[in-house]
């Protein structure tokens, strides 16, 4: 026979223990009752049908708007481990990857539940909840310092040291002003973080519109067929299982990943003389275009500027440099089609998306003068410079922003000097 649950009953005011520490600091295990959770068979349908929320880690992202993605029935929590509390009881994450940069605390606003890796606190009546949840979030430095056990890639709290941090012991009044101050000067600053996300938003997507504009004005410029105008080629792997082929280190090999938007003076390997004859590999001069052909992230359709002679993998596509395209001029038109390139190639012919040297060798390119290539491009990235300074300027104000809780939430919370 199953029983009704029940909310866990808060510690009366007059706590002993409470009273002992009235004035000062107290242990929050002495004034808050902590309780664990857990999940019910996900086998069993019926415990999940239900429209009690039930909480796990990933749904305490911020303070005041915990939302669980999951819901449960009665029977689930007469019948498994979790627990239901009561509004305003505190919810912390206690074992997580995400342990090892934050911790995360929120406060439920209805009837709910959650699972094992979450500690749930609920205040005694001397405490304000709101109070209580700002100071954990004012100690996450100390307890992500001291706190946290860290594994390969989950972490968790260790034990007891929530229950053995100390809080101050201010009248209900007064915990609820300070709580009441913290909750709207955090609203300011959420305010300005979205403000400044948009200001980062807004200075990156200015560098795309600086290509695009450029590019685009040269409409009635003649163009030109990549491969009918410009030398191409590919690389290759050599076998790793031979080391002839990979000792000594001799010359720079570039991997898909390394074309990443930036000029390449250094690669992560290199190759022997011997693989340069014996494995397909054409020896780069500096200034060739390198293209990736294939990556599911941000790499497929990414460019970059050899700066040194190197060789490529089998997923690189170059281009060497000729008289129809200034390698910049090239290099920059390419940024600019990044988007096309990558449409242009998904879904080809496969599971992954990728392109190849028949569609990169098929690209129709402007192709002005060289010297209005060069003056253009002069001015491209004299405008690209002004774009980045206002991109950076606009990173380092929501750098600072984002630093504001932490500072807002430690002075309050700070002991008496």
């Amino acid at each position: 026979m199953t029983t009704t649950p029940s909310f866990p009953r808060k510690r009366a005011a007059s706590d002993s223990r409470m009273a002992v520490q009235s004035s000062g600091f107290v242990r929050l295990g002495d004034c808050c009752k902590f309780y664990s959770g857990g999940t019910p068979a996900k086998g069993t349908a019926q415990y999940w049908n239900g429209d009690i929320p039930w909480f796990s880690p990933k749904d305490i992202k911020t303070f005041d708007l915990c939302v669980a993605q999951d819901r449960i029935s009665k029977l689930a929590i007469a019948e498994s481990a979790t627990q239901l509390i009561m509004p305003g009881t505190i919810l912390v994450v206690g074992r997580s990857g995400v342990l090892a940069h934050t911790l995360p605390v929120g406060i439920v606003r209805q009837p709910s539940t959650f699972n094992q890796d979450i500690k749930a606190i609920v205040p005694s009546d001397a405490f304000d909840p709101e109070f209580v949840a700002l100071y954990l979030r004012a100690k996450q430095p100390h307890v992500l310092a001291d706190g946290v056990k860290r594994g390969p890639t989950v972490h968790s709290l260790v034990a007891n040291f929530l229950e053995d941090l100390e809080i101050p012991t201010l009248q209900l009044p007064e915990q609820r002003h300070i709580a009441a101050r913290l909750k709207a000067q955090l609203a300011e600053v959420d305010t300005a973080r979205q403000a400044a996300q948009a200001q980062v938003r807004e200075a990156g997507l200015l560098r795309q519109r600086l290509l695009r504009q450029t590019f685009d004005a040269l409409h009635d410029a003649p163009r030109k067929v990549l491969g009918e105008w410009a030398k191409t080629t590919s690389g290759s792997t050599p076998p790793r299982g031979d080391k002839r082929y990979w000792s000594p280190a001799e010359i720079p090999w570039v991997k898909t990943g390394e074309v990443a938007f930036a000029p390449i003076s250094t690669t992560e390997e290199a190759i022997s003389r011997q693989a340069l004859e014996e494995c397909s590999l054409t020896l780069l001069p500096p200034q060739s275009v390198l293209i990736a052909m294939i990556g599911q992230g941000k790499t497929r359709g990414q460019s970059a500027i050899l700066q040194i002679e190197a060789v490529t993998n089998q997923n690189c596509f170059a281009i060497l440099p000729n008289d129809s395209w200034d390698a910049t001029f090239l290099y920059h038109w390419l940024m600019a089609s990044y988007k096309d390139l990558r449409e242009l190639s998904a879904s080809r012919g496969g599971s992954q998306s990728a392109l190849n040297g028949a569609l990169l060798n098929a690209l129709e390119i402007p192709a002005p003068d060289i010297d209005t290539q060069r003056h253009l491009v002069t001015r491209l990235q004299a405008q690209l410079a002004q774009a980045d300074a206002i991109a950076h300027a606009a990173a380092a104000q929501l750098a600072e922003i984002e630093r504001l809780p932490q500072r807002l939430l430690a002075k309050a919370f700070a002991a008496p000097a």
